[in-house]
């Protein structure tokens, strides 16, 4: 299995025979690559979509035309994205699960807001944030979504078992990397842990020094963009 980070939330996950792109926020991003763009998305077989934040979601509509692959998303962001029937869309809510070539992806609460903001004509509702645990290769993988901590975390550890946590934890938008080693101690049992919604804007965390400290034993892996962690 292999993760490559995008830089903000955005990852590449290789995991059975699925090639998930993660929240593929490309175009603006400040801290990716744009002479890698094409190296990134090579042999993607669906996009996960956690919000419709523009940091998030605002090349995905581009990027699932061009590529030609499904966009897996809450029911109401699937409507928007597939409204002139330009991108494949495979709508589903929390609690329900969806095979993504070898891979088991269920999709799971996060407490945070969702629109669509990066349109004219202002905000527009967007059902509502969520997160993923990936199954695949012996491995179950807890993609946060923006998130603070949330009681849900509870049963969530509990059921999925996951091993690998991908954790918003940048602050000020989200959990903060103290707020994420505490959800992580508490709730889960991981193996390991790399952060993300971090680093792009000087108003997010530039380090992870807090969670690493707050996780002793756990292997906490500060990503390095389109550098591939394989575990």
């Amino acid at each position: 299995m292999k993760i490559i980070w995008l830089g903000h939330s955005g990852f590449r996950i290789e995991i059975e025979d699925a090639v998930l792109l993660i929240d593929p926020w490309l175009t603006g991003n400040p801290v990716f690559p744009a002479d890698r763009r094409a190296e990134a998305l090579a042999g993607a077989t669906h996009i996960l979509l956690t919000h419709a934040h523009g940091d998030h979601a605002a090349d995905t509509a581009t990027l699932g035309a061009e590529l030609g692959i499904p966009v897996a998303c809450i029911h109401e962001v699937s409507e928007w994205l597939n409204a002139d029937g330009k991108v494949q869309t495979i709508g589903f809510g929390k609690g329900g699960t969806i095979r993504l070539s070898g891979a088991a992806v269920t999709m799971v609460n996060a407490t945070h807001s969702a629109s669509i903001d990066f349109k004219t004509g202002g905000l527009q509702p967007a059902g509502s944030a969520a997160g993923f645990m990936i199954a695949g290769e012996g491995h179950t993988i807890y993609v946060s979504g923006d998130t603070d901590i949330m009681a849900d975390m509870d049963w969530m550890g509990d059921y999925h078992k996951p091993d690998i946590g991908i954790l918003s934890c940048g602050g000020h938008y989200t959990m903060d990397m103290a707020r994420a080693a505490y959800a992580a101690r508490r709730y889960f049992n991981f193996t390991t842990v790399i952060p993300c919604h971090y680093k792009t804007f000087p108003i997010l965390a530039q380090d992870a020094a807090p969670l690493i400290e707050g996780l002793p034993g756990v292997q906490v892996i500060e990503p390095q963009v389109m550098t591939p962690i394989i575990l």
